[in-house]
Parts: C-alpha cells; sequence; structure tokens
C-alpha cells in the first residue's frame, strides 16, 4: 500500500515536473523546485535524456537558430565592409541582456548591507547597553543574506539561460554556414580550424556574458567598498588602495602577454587537432606504411610548441594568483599600520567592518584580470567567428557567372532553359578563393549538353575531369565566363561519402520513403544481396566513413542515394572503377542505362569502355581544356588515342574470340555463385560502433591519484603544505589584529604599537611567500599532468589494433584529444587551485570560530549533517548530468566532422535543411542537459547560501546574549566577537563555492577519466623474437598454410581455412566478386587482423615471430584508397627520407606523374590537406611512387589503377612489370585486363580459394570461373 502511494506521489510529480515553466508558482520558480523529481531519479537509478526537465520554448536551437541568422544577415545588408559577429550577437540579445544589469546592480547594493550591519552590531557591544537593537540588528543581519541568496540565484539563472541560447544559435549558425559555403571558400580555413570554431571559439564567445556585466559591475563593487572603507579608516585606506593601484598596470600587462600566449597556441591547437584528424583518418593505411610512430612525432613537435606557450600562459597566470591573493593581507598591513601611525586608536568595529569590507574586495579585485582575459579572449573568437561567416555562400541554382562577364542575351537563355541541361560559357574555374593563385582547374571551357543524354567523360589523370563536375555544382569559384545547369542535380564523388546511420538513411537521404522506387533501386545498384546478408537488412548500421563497408559496396551505396532522388542532372565521378567487372556491367545496363534513369542527364566520368561506348556524348579532357566533343562511334578514329589503347582492345577482341562458345548457363551458375558471396568486412550491424560508454557513481578515487602521479607526487605535497601554511599564517595575521585591538581597547597595551605592526608584518611576509610556492608549484604540476597524460594517451592510441578505430568513431577519439585535453591543460588544474583554496580557507575558518565560540561546535554537527546529505543528493544527479553531458556533446563534433567532409555531397543534394534539422536535434539535446545541469547547480546554492545565513544569525544572536552576561560561557571580548563575525560573513560564498569548485573538480575530472578510458585500449602485439635483416624479404616467397581469419568472433570467417604458395618473384592477381575476401589476404599479411588458425610465412619465416612494424615496414603496398598528407611532397613520397631526390624524380618519371609534379612546384610543392591539390588519379600514381620508391620485394597492389584511366592503367601495368623484376607483386583487381599479364591468378569466393591458375590457360578454359569473370567485363 505504502509502495504505491509512494509510486503515485512520484507520477504526480514527475507529470509537474514535465510540463512547461510557466506552470509553476513564484515559489517555485524562486526555489528550483521542478529539478527535484530529476534529483530523485537520480539517487536510484543512472539517468537517461527521458528524465530531464524540458526545454522552454524560448530555449529552443531552431528559434535561436532564426534568431541570430536575421541579425547576423540584417549586419551583412547593412554594413558592406564592418561587419561583425559581436553587433549581430548584440541586436539578438542585447535586450534582456541589459534588462539582468538592473538585477545585478541590486544585487551587488544588498552585498553591502552585511559589512554596514557588523558595524552596527559591534558598536552595540562595545557599548555594552541593554536595549534591544542587538537582537534587531542580529536578525537583520541573517535577513539581508537570505535576500542576497535568491536574487543572486536568480541573476545567474537568468543569465545562464540565456547563454544557453547563444551557444546553440553559435553552433547552428556555424554549421548552417558550413553546409552553404563552396569548398574553394573553404579552402581559406584547414579543417581543424574549422572543427576549433565550433569546438572552442564558440565557448568563449557565449562567455562574454559574463564579462560583459562585469566589467562594469566590478568597479561599482570596488567604488562603494572604497567609499565604505574612507568612512571607517579616513585616509589611511589610500595605503592599502595605492599596492592595489600599483598592481593594476601589472596585471593589465601579464593579461596582455597571456593574451598573446593564448593566440600563439590556439594557432598550435588547431594544427595539433587538424594533424590528429588525419593521424586517426588515415590510421590503417599509416600502420600498413609502418608510419604512425613517424606521425605521431610529428604530432608530439606541435605539442611540445603548443606546450610552450601553455607553460609562458600558466606561469603568468601564477603571478597573477599570486599577485591577487597576497593584496588582503597587505591591504590590511599597510591600512592598520598607516591609521595607528596618524595616532588613531584602532577598535573592534573599525577594524572588523574594515575586514568584512577587504573581503568585500577580494572577490571583484582577484575576478578582474580573468574578465579582462575572457573578454580579449571573446573579442579573438568573435573576429575569428566573423570572419568564417563572411564567406560568400553558394549562390541558388539559377546562373551561377562571374561578375564581369556578360551573361547570355535573353533569348538566348530562353533557348539554354528548355533543351540543354549543362551550359558553360567560356569558364574559367579554380579551387583556391584568393585572387592571387589563379592555378585554374578548368581554363576557358566552352561546353553545352542537351538534356536525357548520357554524356561520358574521359581523359587522363588530372586533366580535370572531376573539376568539371564540381564547377558545375558550384564547387569551384568561377573567376571568368559562365555556368548555368538546369534543375536538380545528384553527385556520387570518386571517394563517396557515406553517413554514420543505417543503410535506408543513406539512401533516402531525408526523402520520404517510397517503397516500389526503393526496392527498385536496391536492385539496380545490385545492393539486395548485400542488404539481405547483413544484420538488420537495410536497417543495419554503417559506422562512420562507412568503415564496415567493401570499397565497391559505399560506391554502390552512394548511387543507390543518387537514384532515388530522381534528380534531373546525374554527376557520376568514375563509379564503375570500385567494382568489379561483373557488377560494373549490372550497374552500367541496369541502373545507368536502366529506366530509373533513362530520361535523365546522365554526365559520367569514366574509364570504362562499354561506358564510353553506350553514351550518347563523349567529352574528352586534357590538362583542363575540352580537347574534343563527339559521339562515341567517332571517338576511336579521333583525336583521343589513348583510348583505343592497343592493349586494352586486343585483350577484349582475344577475349572475345576465345569465350563466344561459353555456355550462357553455365556463366549464369557462376554469376550466382559470386552474388552469394557475403561481405569481406561485413561486421554485424549492433557490434560496429560501439556505444559510447558513461561510467557510474563518483569519480573514482583512482583517477585523482592517477592526475597526482602524472603531475608527480613530490609536486603534490609541496602543493597541499604550502596551501596549508599559507592559511594557517592568514588566520594568525586576523588573531594578531583581534589581540591587538583588545589590549589597547582595554587600554592595557602590553607592547609598542611597532612591535605589534612589526608581528603583523612577519605574518604578511610569510603570507606571500607561501603563496609564491603554491602559485608555481601549482603550475608545473599542472603542465606535468597535460604532458604526461597527452603522450601517454597517443601512444596507447598509436598502438591500438585497426579493429579499434573501426569500432570507433573517429569523432569520439578526437573528442578525447580536443575539448577533453583542454580541460585537462587548462581548466582542471585551475579549479582544482580553487578547490583547495576554498577547502583550507573552510578549515581555517571553522577553526577559528570554534575557538572563539565555543557553541558553534554544537552548531557545528546538526549543519554538517544537513550540508552532506544536500550536497550528496546534488552530487549523484550533478554527475550523471555531468556525464549526459559529455555523451551529448560528442555527436554534435562527429555529426560536425562527418558534414565537413560530405559538404559538397550535401549540396549537390540540396539537402541542406535536412542536415540542419538533423545537427539542432542534436543541439536540442545537449541544451537539455546543460539546462538540467544549470538548475540543479542552483538548486544547490540557493540551499547553501540559506545555510550560511542561519550560521551568521546564530552567532551574532549568540553574541548579543554573550554580551548581557546571561549564559555561564564568557563569549570573549568585541575583538573575537567582531573576527568571528567577519569570518562568519564570507562562509555563504566560501560554503558554495567549495562545492561548486568541488563538484566543477569532479565534473572536470571526467575529462581524465575519459582520457584514461582510452588508455586501456588494446593494444597491438608489437613485439617478436625474430630480427630482420634490412634486405629482407629476400626472394618474396609468401605462403598461406590453412589460414583462418574473422573479423569478430561472432562473424563468419573472412578466409576460410584457405592455403596457396606465391613463388619468389612471380606477379599475382586476386579477382573475386566484392567481399570476396581480397583485401583480407592483405590485412592479414600485414598483421591488421590477427589470424585464429593457421600460419603466413615469408620467405620461411612465420610472421608471427616478427615484430610487427618490422614486417610492416620491409613490406610496400599501395592502399585502395590514395592517401596523401598535407605537407612537402618530398615529405609524402619519402618521409624517412631514405632516398635522394634523383631517384626520386626517376621513380615519378616511371609511374607518369613527373610533369604534373613539375608543374604543381617540384617536390618541395606543399600539399594540401588530404591530398586535394591533386586529383584521385593522380594521388594513385603518387602513392605507387612511394611503394617503388621502398625498393621491397613484396609489392601489394590494392585496385591501385581503379581511378586511372586505360592509358594511364596500361602504362602503370608496364611500370610495374619493368621496376619490378624479381619482385613478388600481389595485385587485387577489378579489371580484369590489369590481370591478364600476370603469372598466375587466383579466383577467391567467400573467403576460399576456388580457382588458380595461369590467366591464358584459364581463358581457354570454358568452365573456369575466371573465364566467366573476363566475358562479364567485355563489351
Amino acid at each position: 500500500m505504502e509502495d504505491s502511494l509512494l509510486c503515485t506521489e512520484m507520477d504526480a510529480e514527475e507529470g509537474c515536473q514535465r510540463d512547461s515553466r510557466s506552470t509553476q508558482g513564484f515559489w517555485d520558480h524562486m526555489t528550483f523546485r521542478s529539478i527535484t523529481s530529476v534529483m530523485n531519479r537520480g539517487l536510484t537509478k543512472q539517468l537517461d535524456f527521458n528524465d530531464l526537465l524540458l526545454l522552454p520554448t524560448d530555449m529552443d536551437p531552431s528559434t535561436c537558430h532564426d534568431k541570430l541568422l536575421n541579425c547576423w544577415q540584417d549586419q551583412q545588408n547593412n554594413s558592406c565592409s564592418n561587419t561583425s559577429f559581436l553587433g549581430a550577437i548584440f541586436s539578438a540579445y542585447g535586450g534582456p541582456y541589459l534588462r539582468l544589469g538592473l538585477l545585478k546592480v541590486f544585487n551587488d547594493c544588498i552585498g553591502f548591507g552585511g559589512p554596514l550591519l557588523l558595524n552596527k552590531l559591534i558598536r552595540f557591544l562595545q557599548q555594552g547597553s541593554g536595549s534591544l537593537d542587538g537582537y534587531f540588528f542580529g536578525i537583520l543581519l541573517g535577513l539581508v543574506s537570505v535576500i542576497k541568496s535568491f536574487s543572486d540565484t536568480q541573476y545567474t539563472f537568468h543569465l545562464s539561460k540565456l547563454k544557453l541560447k547563444l551557444r546553440s544559435s553559435i553552433m547552428t549558425v556555424i554549421y548552417r554556414k558550413c553546409l552553404y559555403v563552396s569548398i574553394a571558400e573553404q579552402s581559406k580555413f584547414s579543417e581543424g580550424e574549422i572543427q576549433t570554431f565550433m569546438s572552442i571559439d564558440a565557448d568563449r564567445t557565449v562567455n562574454l556574458c559574463n564579462s560583459f556585466h562585469d566589467m562594469w559591475s566590478l568597479p561599482l563593487q570596488i567604488g562603494v567598498a572604497l567609499y565604505l572603507l574612507y568612512t571607517q579608516v579616513k585616509l589611511a585606506f589610500m595605503s592599502g588602495l595605492a599596492i592595489t593601484i600599483i598592481l593594476i598596470p601589472v596585471n593589465k600587462w601579464i593579461s596582455e602577454l597571456i593574451a598573446s600566449a593564448t593566440e600563439k597556441m590556439m594557432k598550435q591547437k588547431d594544427e595539433r587537432i587538424r594533424r590528429t584528424g588525419e593521424l586517426l583518418a588515415h590510421i590503417r593505411t599509416l600502420k600498413m606504411y609502418s608510419w604512425e610512430i613517424l606521425f605521431s612525432r610529428w604530432l608530439m613537435d606541435t605539442r611540445s610548441l603548443e606546450v610552450k606557450h601553455l607553460t609562458t600562459r600558466k606561469y603568468l597566470d601564477a603571478w597573477c594568483v599570486f599577485f591577487w591573493a597576497t593584496t588582503p593581507t597587505l591591504f590590511s598591513l599597510f591600512t592598520f599600520g598607516l591609521f595607528t601611525l596618524m595616532g588613531h586608536q584602532l577598535d573592534a568595529a573599525m577594524v572588523f567592518t574594515c575586514l568584512a569590507l577587504f573581503n568585500n574586495l577580494i572577490s571583484p579585485l582577484n575576478s578582474f584580470p580573468w574578465v579582462i582575459n575572457g573578454l580579449i579572449d571573446a573579442f579573438i573568437s568573435t573576429r575569428r567567428l566573423s570572419r568564417f561567416l563572411c564567406c560568400s555562400e553558394k549562390k541558388s541554382k539559377v546562373e551561377q557567372a562571374a561578375k564581369f562577364q556578360p551573361i547570355f542575351s535573353n533569348d538566348q537563355s530562353d533557348l539554354v532553359s528548355k533543351d540543354m541541361a549543362v551550359v558553360m560559357h567560356d569558364a574559367c574555374c579554380t579551387w583556391s578563393s584568393s585572387n592571387e593563385d589563379q592555378n585554374f582547374v578548368l581554363n576557358h571551357v566552352t561546353l553545352s549538353l542537351p538534356n536525357g543524354l548520357l554524356v561520358a567523360v574521359i581523359g587522363e589523370v588530372g586533366s580535370g575531369k572531376s573539376s568539371l563536375l564540381n564547377s558545375i555544382l558550384q564547387e569551384t569559384r568561377l573567376v571568368h565566363g559562365s555556368i548555368y545547369s538546369r534543375g536538380s542535380s545528384a553527385y556520387v564523388p570518386q571517394v563517396p561519402w557515406i553517413l554514420s546511420g543505417t543503410v535506408r538513411d543513406n539512401i533516402l537521404f531525408g526523402k520520404n520513403l517510397d517503397s516500389q522506387r526503393y526496392k527498385d533501386v536496391l536492385q539496380a545498384c545490385t545492393l539486395d544481396v548485400d542488404i539481405s546478408l547483413m544484420a538488420g537488412h537495410d536497417l543495419a548500421y554503417i559506422g562512420e566513413k562507412g568503415t564496415n563497408l567493401s570499397g565497391g559496396q559505399r560506391t554502390r551505396l552512394a548511387l543507390a542515394r543518387a537514384i532515388y532522388q530522381d534528380s534531373d542532372v546525374y554527376l557520376l565521378d568514375d563509379i564503375l572503377s570500385a567494382v568489379d567487372a561483373h557488377v560494373a556491367k549490372w550497374i552500367l545496363h541496369n541502373a545507368i542505362l536502366g529506366p530509373l534513369m533513362e530520361h535523365k542527364t546522365r554526365i559520367l566520368c569514366t574509364h570504362n569502355v562499354q561506358a564510353i561506348s553506350s553514351a550518347d556524348i563523349v567529352v574528352v579532357m586534357e590538362k583542363g581544356h575540352v580537347k574534343w566533343v563527339g559521339n562515341s562511334a567517332d571517338l576511336a578514329v579521333s583525336v583521343y588515342s589513348g583510348f583505343a589503347s592497343v592493349n586494352e582492345f586486343d585483350t577484349s577482341s582475344y577475349i572475345h574470340s576465345k569465350l563466344y562458345s561459353t555456355n550462357p548457363s553455365n556463366m549464369g551458375k557462376q554469376s550466382l555463385l559470386m552474388e552469394k558471396n557475403t561481405d569481406d568486412i561485413q561486421l554485424e550491424a549492433e557490434e560496429v560502433i560501439e556505444a559510447e560508454q558513461r561510467k557510474e557513481g563518483t569519480v573514482e578515487l583512482i583517477v585523482y591519484k592517477k592526475y597526482a602521479g602524472f603531475s608527480s607526487w613530490f609536486i603534490a605535497v609541496v602543493i597541499f603544505l604550502s596551501a596549508i601554511l599559507m592559511q594557517a599564517s592568514r588566520n594568525g595575521n586576523d588573531l594578531w589584529l583581534s589581540y591587538w585591538v583588545d589590549t589597547t581597547g582595554s587600554g592595557q597595551a602590553k607592547y609598542s604599537t611597532s612591535f605589534y605592526l612589526l608581528v603583523l608584518c612577519i605574518f604578511c611576509i610569510i603570507n606571500s611567500s607561501l603563496t609564491l610556492v603554491r602559485a608555481f608549484s601549482f603550475a608545473f604540476g599542472g603542465l606535468q599532468a597535460a604532458v604526461q597524460v597527452h603522450n601517454t594517451l597517443l601512444n596507447k592510441l598509436i598502438n591500438a589494433p585497426v579493429k579499434f578505430f573501426d569500432q570507433t568513431p573517429g569523432g569520439r577519439i578526437l573528442n578525447r584529444f580536443s575539448s577533453d585535453l583542454y580541460t585537462i591543460d587548462d581548466s582542471l588544474p585551475f579549479i582544482l587551485n580553487i578547490l583547495l583554496a576554498n577547502f583550507v580557507g573552510l578549515l581555517g575558518i571553522a577553526i577559528v570560530l570554534s575557538y572563539v565560540q565555543v557553541l558553534f561546535l554544537l552548531l557545528l554537527l546538526p549543519f554538517w549533517y544537513i550540508y552532506s546529505k544536500l550536497q550528496f543528493f546534488y552530487r549523484s544527479t550533478s554527475r550523471e548530468l555531468r556525464r549526459l553531458d559529455s555523451v551529448s556533446r560528442s555527436p554534435i563534433y562527429a555529426s560536425f566532422t562527418e558534414t565537413l567532409d560530405g559538404s559538397s555531397t550535401i549540396r549537390a543534394f540540396n539537402s541542406e535543411d535536412y542536415f540542419l534539422a538533423r545537427f539542432t536535434e542534436l543541439v536540442a539535446q545537449y541544451q537539455i542537459t546543460s539546462y538540467s545541469e544549470l538548475t540543479a547547480s542552483l538548486w544547490l546554492s540557493l540551499r547553501l547560501q540559506l545555510i550560511a545565513a542561519s550560521i551568521i544569525s546564530f552567532v551574532a544572536v549568540m553574541a548579543v546574549i554573550g554580551s548581557r552576561g546571561n549564559l555561564p560561557i564568557s563569549f570573549g571580548t568585541p575583538g573575537l566577537v567582531g573576527l568571528a563575525l567577519s569570518y562568519a560573513a564570507p562562509i555563504v560564498s566560501l560554503l558554495g563555492s567549495f562545492l561548486t569548485s568541488f563538484t566543477e573538480t569532479e565534473k572536470e575530472m571526467v575529462s581524465l577519466e575519459r582520457a584514461l578510458q582510452y588508455m586501456d585500449v588494446p593494444q597491438e602485439e608489437l613485439h617478436g623474437f625474430q630480427s630482420l635483416n634490412s634486405g629482407w624479404p629476400f626472394q618474396g616467397v609468401i605462403e598461406f598454410q590453412n589460414v583462418t581469419m574473422k573479423y569478430m568472433p561472432s562473424l563468419p570467417a573472412a578466409l576460410n581455412d584457405i592455403t596457396f604458395t606465391i613463388a619468389g618473384g612471380t606477379q599475382v592477381g586476386m579477382v573475386g566478386r566484392t567481399g570476396a575476401g581480397k583485401s583480407s589476404i592483405l590485412n592479414a599479411l600485414f598483421r591488421l587482423t590477427p589470424i585464429c588458425r593457421g600460419q603466413i610465412l615469408v620467405d620461411g619465416l612465420n610472421i608471427v615471430d616478427i615484430p610487427v612494424r618490422d614486417l610492416r615496414a620491409h613490406l610496400a603496398v599501395v592502399p585502395q584508397s590514395p592517401f596523401l598528407f598535407e605537407g612537402s611532397l618530398r615529405d609524402n613520397l619519402d618521409p624517412l627520407q631514405m632516398s635522394n631526390d634523383m631517384k626520386i624524380w626517376d621513380i615519378l618519371e616511371k609511374c607518369h606523374i613527373k610533369e604534373e609534379v613539375a608543374v604543381a612546384g617540384g617536390l618541395d610543392a606543399h600539399v594540401k590537406e588530404a591530398g586535394t591539390s591533386f586529383s584521385v588519379g593522380q594521388r594513385q600514381l603518387l602513392c605507387l611512387a612511394r611503394a617503388l620508391l621502398k625498393s621491397s620485394k613484396v609489392l601489394c597492389l590494392d585496385e591501385c589503377t581503379a581511378n586511372v584511366d586505360m592509358q594511364t592503367a596500361s602504362i602503370l601495368q608496364k611500370a610495374i612489370s619493368s621496376e619490378c623484376i624479381g619482385v613478388t607483386v600481389i595485385t587485387i583487381a577489378h579489371r580484369i585486363s590489369t590481370v591478364l599479364n600476370m603469372d598466375n591468378i587466383f579466383v577467391l569466393n567467400q573467403g576460399t580459394l576456388v580457382e588458380q591458375g595461369n590467366p591464358q590457360a584459364l581463358l581457354q578454359d570454358d568452365s573456369s570461373i575466371f573465364s566467366s569473370f573476363a566475358k562479364a567485363s567485355t563489351i
């Protein structure tokens, strides 16, 4: 019965809590009652997003986004030259913000009620009059504290709500900008920089809200305090003030130095995050090259520069802390010293009113430099954001024309719009956004493509095929001429962009589901077979960048997405090269030429012979010019001789003659056998991406121990001791003052004034020197920890197996290296320092109060009980909320990073609104956790302040009762009572800030906990007992003996008991349908995935016995997706500096890329991020050159000729044949022509070897699987 009652009560409470805030009563609103139901649940279970408070309607991210965006656009329209993001923020949120200022004024003024009432109370005690005024003052003192605590929490609540609105609007505005800015415009900023805008600059701009009001409020508080001091000690306060004023320019100078160090640090941080992102994105390739150590070393160099600036900043901070912490003691020494030297008598009321006023002064004086720093940071950040937001956005689809170029005349444009799909008139385009760099990727191109035709764009590697498509999509910058495209477009890039989400999400791309069309599309792209094999079918989850799909599946998925959109113009960039011959043929006939796309305009960049011969129009590109346009029948005899490369046509006619007798039913069987194949890396949906872990319960003690260990235990002990001694000297200083007041007050001064002053002086010096020790040892310890954490984390991640990276989204790991590491670098030591100061401060106060008023000890126990109950109730929820906060923050960054990669695809599909809505939902979830966190912390803060108010009333009233002599215990002298009261007053802020800093420390420690979590990742088996000779492998004999390999224990084997031997110096081709296990053979050979059974021998050595990095360093590989990183071209080709320039040029010539490299600026040319300065085909050639430079006896080529044209492909084959005499070459190929001249062919299916032999012999055998493959690949 009791249980059910409890439940209904909980439900009722929950019901009213989920209701909107408007239904709350005034009292509930003032006391933050709405959060209690969340806290009750937080005590009993792990909180979830559904348990949190509902967002008030005005805090909805889409509302906030529209508000800020409109203001920003007004700014841009009104002032062309000088648009300021700060101005836009002010016009969006300035009104309510300024109204909050009035509450702030009331708040500040009521703060001075305390010291004035204290003065009255002590005067009353000194006179010892019998009236009831004492009680009145005592109770009033408590009442003022109560009013202050209510107005304080309300101000913070409304200010923080405003900050949350601002944060969500800035985030969504930045995200929207990324969606609308073309690649050429975006090239002004590196990816790391754009990510910093979202993660750090947004937060700094939001902190402007605090700093801006503090800019006028702090001087106001300081001014009032100084005036009240003047009323107490006349002009003596000037000496104390002089000290403070001398320190102001010093602090300003320090804060300027801090600002410049911060800006330099942020630059290095951007670069480090970019490098980390690059490392994580290409970790699989880096491991195959055995370059991960090299990359991490480069990353460490950037990090050490960042730490250098961080060090400057931290030590300057330490000086700041020292100056501000010593100010109050110096203040009291100089003020009272001068006052007594002027011949005045010190009395209790005056001294302790002054001390209370000093206490009121400390906080504004202390926070002033931080406020200035915050303002400087915010101004820097808003300037950075303004620069980004001023980028011009992609224009509407109507027409894009260079400003100074006459557009078509009207009648002509009418003619254009009816039957032309794409018209380019004398167009010059460049990838660069600046006017200086006129490196045209399209040079005076004039081209008209009619509606509804299939257009094949062909040309050598780097001839401008992809640039042509990007120019039609307006991704390049049009410098001259005009480009027009009609209707909607759909785009499949050469490197397909896959969304992390379900297969269905990827295909629908925000459109509604039309099940018949959906089914047809899947069939046309042969995805139906793959999907039927996935766990969860089309609701199977795909990891970031499509990690759990093979290359061919990614391309087909991207194609399916394009077809489903039912657009007018399809731009397909080299989609047939990523799939094998069977599939390519199917896609060509059923998708590109099929009923779904029949009457659409299809522009296809390709090297595929069948596609070219099926095209209505062929466009031949060469070095950014259109060299020839016509139909495919005229092509063979035309300009483009390369197309009719003897090699390709001969082999195809040769295959024809051999195969025409092939029995069609036999062929059907074989293609069925191929179709039934499982996918290579088909990890099951549920297991691909592990959900981000959240720890439960308190942050464990071990985390704090680890932190102390990182910063060194010796430093930790020094810090702790200096803090305790510093507090002791400070309390000693105050006790000595009260002793002095009492002895002189009673007229029985034992010592001379100069002696009292001397002791005060000694206390002051001890206090200052201990403060200095504490500040610097803290800065040193924090830096040690920052360096240690980063290095350990990086080393652990570098040594993690590839499987870990496949299962963990890069954004999640990057989050550890950006925001979590920023916390460990910067805010964690800062908060810990405050926590320590608060802790020893409270300890000092408790000891002094107990010494002065014994009865205070009686109050201490119940008070401690209530306090611990409150904080326990709060902390269990606050930790959960902070963890939810971290978990809800990760998807924002992951989604942002992902969108940056695929922004051109999103723009091509016109899906900007859909993605903005998706992102807004993620921000809304982040808002909800932050809003609940805020309400919870204010709930606590209010209750603590009320407890402190009752302590003050208690001490005051007991003192009044004691002075009347009604109690058996005497309450000491007015001096001690004054001391007790001046100590009780700051208890309010100290208790609150102790708990805040404690919970903040716990929250910040979550960052360390998250970093530690990745320090426990599984490690690769790096060591082996077999040391290698530098020339190994000598022959290059590779033996697989009964090898079975699984990507996960629960999955079917990717290689199934496979046995074969590759003789040294032979060239072997691996063929098979997508997912037959071709790439798995390389994964096993390079030990990227450990094998379950069997063994692999290279030159008779079992590769398990060889240290894994040595093994990879001795084998050469050209990966499936070409990889170039930002840096010089020489570093890209030969990062370990093993070859001289002569050798490099020689290899480049053999790979037919020497000319392009020379044009780009030689070996010292700067390669842009991800190698975007070269086309995909050129990148592939550079990767081949890199592999040949290694001159290993084993060379593995993973579909490396997929993205190059026939002519280049045959040249490459020749280069490989001539360069690699005596080298074992393993080629994974989709094009049959690439493997026809090999010594041996392995046909794989479902991870088993189904056929092997000489390609020519297999071709002649009509029943062989290989011959059916070859048949499919011909026209």
